[in-house]
């Protein structure tokens, strides 16, 4: 199993992101403080790669720009309107967003990069690997809940039984644990490990 197959490997070349590597690797075993999950590992690694992207354009951006782009190109909440704009200034500066997006890694490529390419092992990791696992499930479960609520208010507004501006649509699961008492969304609770129980 070469790099040659790693998505990751090959878009840290086209970027010349030759820091990258090791920075993924430090962050998932937490040598830098605390450790990042592979979720997260693949966030910061699009976010590079969006940033890439930027400088090679040559776009002007003030500090900060590129993480607000980021998160307007990929977070649930946004509305579609933001995210048209986003994409259109991001094509105007020469950037073809849909190929960015379909270079944009999943945390199993991640995984694989780390594990495979590079060759760290991280003792807990069929643990991570299984939380973060049922964690996609239920974002899963989450995002086609917002899909039908999205579509049958739609269609009410349409059908003018329902009068509404531009909107968005949240879904929080939470838990609350009878014995401590403490109330998680459940993305913390998983985070988190357990609640105050211990």
């Amino acid at each position: 199993m070469g790099s040659a197959q790693s998505k990751v490997a090959q878009l840290i070349e086209t970027y010349e992101l030759a820091s990258m590597g090791a920075e993924l690797e430090r962050a998932w075993l937490g040598n830098t403080g605390e450790r990042q999950s592979l979720r997260d590992l693949a966030d910061r690694f699009n976010q590079a790669l969006l940033m890439a992207a930027i400088r090679d354009a040559g776009m002007d951006v003030i500090d900060g720009e590129p993480a607000n782009f980021y998160r307007l190109l990929t977070d649930d909440n946004v509305s579609a309107g933001k995210r048209i704009e986003a994409r259109n200034r991001l094509d105007r500066a020469g950037i073809d967003v849909d190929t960015l997006e379909d270079q944009f890694v999943t945390y199993q490529a991640i995984r694989y990069y780390l594990t495979e390419v590079r060759g760290v092992s991280y003792d807990s990791e069929s643990e991570t690997e299984q939380v973060e696992q049922e964690r996609g499930t239920i974002d899963r479960l989450r995002s086609r809940v917002e899909t039908i609520v999205r579509d049958t208010v739609d269609r009410l507004n349409t059908a003018d039984k329902l009068t509404v501006g531009e909107y968005r649509v949240f879904v929080s699961i939470d838990i609350r644990c009878q014995d401590c008492g403490m109330r998680y969304s459940i993305s913390d609770l998983l985070d988190r490990g357990g609640c105050d129980c211990e």
